[in-house]
């Protein structure tokens, strides 16, 4: 497919069958709700590029997932910006909500 757009022609390289689209849709809303539910909670969560986080949900939206995890620089001279999600001892991590495969909740 080629687009004329001013004076440059754009060829599309990609674009993703409407199906796809609906189910990708569909996976991020349903994830986006079960993380609303479990804000604050404890959990492991697997991707599908297979990295493994475990950390506390502190936010969802619009498809990320922010994932307060503990900072392993607590202490040091090492800077990071704040948060008002977190303290000192945790980064927020973002993840997009497509790219997550498990949830597991640790806590209750």
């Amino acid at each position: 497919m080629s687009l004329q757009h001013g004076s440059y022609q754009h060829n599309v390289l990609y674009q993703a069958d409407k199906h796809l689209v609906q189910n990708l849709h569909d996976a991020r809303n349903r994830v986006h709700q079960i993380c609303n539910l479990h804000a604050n909670k404890v959990v492991k969560i697997d991707t599908l590029d297979g990295q493994t986080f475990v950390g506390r949900i502190v936010n969802c939206n619009r498809g990320i997932l922010y994932l307060a995890v503990r900072n392993p620089y607590h202490g040091t001279q090492r800077a990071f910006w704040g948060s008002p999600f977190n303290n000192d001892d945790e980064l927020i991590l973002t993840l997009v909500l497509y790219e997550l495969l498990v949830i597991t909740l640790l806590s209750t």
